[in-house]
Parts: C-alpha cells; structure tokens; sequence
C-alpha cells in the first residue's frame, strides 16, 4: 500500500462498520481512499452518492464512459482511478483487450472511430484550458444524440473531479486488476519533451 499525503483515518462506528463491510463485499478489500475521505465524512457521503447515481445512467453506451474515465486517469495521472475503471469493466463484462488499451489509445489499433472520438474528447475536456472543438462536439453530437452527449460529459467532468482529487491527495492503485489476475494495462506513449 502506498503513503496518501493524508494519513487514513481509522474507520469506526456503525456507519464505518457498514462501509468497511460494503468495500469488502463489492471490491474485495477496503481501499486507502476511504479512510483518506472518512475525514470528512459528509465529501465522502456526496461524492460515493453522486458516483452512484451516475453509475445509473443508462443514455450512452457504459464502454464509452468507462474508457473515457481511464482516459482521463490516465492523462492526469491517478493509477487509483485507472485500476479501478480496468477492475470495473472487467466486473462488467467489457472488451478487456481495448480496456487494457486505454492509456496508449493514439497508438492502438483496437478502437473504432466512435470510440476514439470519445477518448479525444475526455483528453480534451481535461486539458487545462480544455481544448474541445466545434466539430469534435458536432462529431459526437452526430453518432450519439444528443442525450448520450451530456451523459459522457458529466461523466468526464466526474472523472475530473475524482482523478484530480486522487492525485492531490497522494492515492494511488489498490491493486484491483491485478487482484482479479487481469493482463497489467498498456504503458503510454511518451513523447519526447521538446528542447
């Protein structure tokens, strides 16, 4: 296990008894996260609620919002995060093979160009300032509707919120893939930095 920047705190009571039991029964251990948020026990209430409501939405295709998550966590960073979504699509029966692809998806030959424009457009979203085009947006607008559209957004969005939480605060992977014996994922690319 690694060293958040905020030591977890012990979780106790009746509602820590439930978490714990919770984490254990759906994730097969109780990650450092929680005990990082049981600090403030009310963020961590809002942000597992919110998750849980968006893990409800149903408008745009749960492959696309899974890859762009990972493509997320992998652009900013949080190995936490891109673990979990790896974990989370094989708990979901998604292509393992383009999953394990994410975070060198430009050089892949395993997505198709629907699925690429989603992993551009959850790259772009998440540069600081956001880079997304009219014609990227007219592009998804065309192949989704306009309802999967605001779905994979806020899902994005969320990703944005949890990933850059993740690295701030120091959590880093619980080792959720390689717990349920899945391939490791794809190094990126590394371009060279110019000189």
């Amino acid at each position: 296990m690694t060293t958040t920047r905020i030591p977890p705190a012990e979780i106790t009571g009746v509602s820590g008894a439930f978490v714990k039991r919770y984490a254990k029964k759906t994730l097969g251990s109780v990650p450092a996260t929680l005990g990082v948020y049981w600090h403030n026990q009310r963020v961590l209430r809002s942000t597992i609620g919110l998750g849980g409501k968006i893990q409800k939405w149903d408008a745009c295709d749960e492959s696309l919002k899974t890859f762009a998550h990972m493509a997320v966590a992998s652009l900013i960073g949080c190995s936490w995060c891109l673990d979990f979504n790896y974990f989370q699509a094989h708990q979901l029966d998604l292509d393992m093979d383009k999953a394990r692809e994410v975070p060198r998806w430009r050089e892949s030959g395993a997505f198709t160009p629907l699925e690429r424009d989603v992993l551009e457009y959850a790259e772009a979203m998440s540069h600081t300032e956001p880079t997304v085009t009219d014609e990227l947006v007219d592009s998804l607008l065309e192949q989704l509707g306009p309802a999967a559209l605001v779905e994979l957004t806020s899902v994005i969005a969320f990703a944005n919120l949890t990933t850059r939480t993740n690295v701030a605060l120091g959590i880093e992977s619980d080792g959720f893939a390689a717990a349920c014996g899945l391939k490791p994922l794809a190094e990126p690319a590394r371009s060279t930095p110019a000189v």
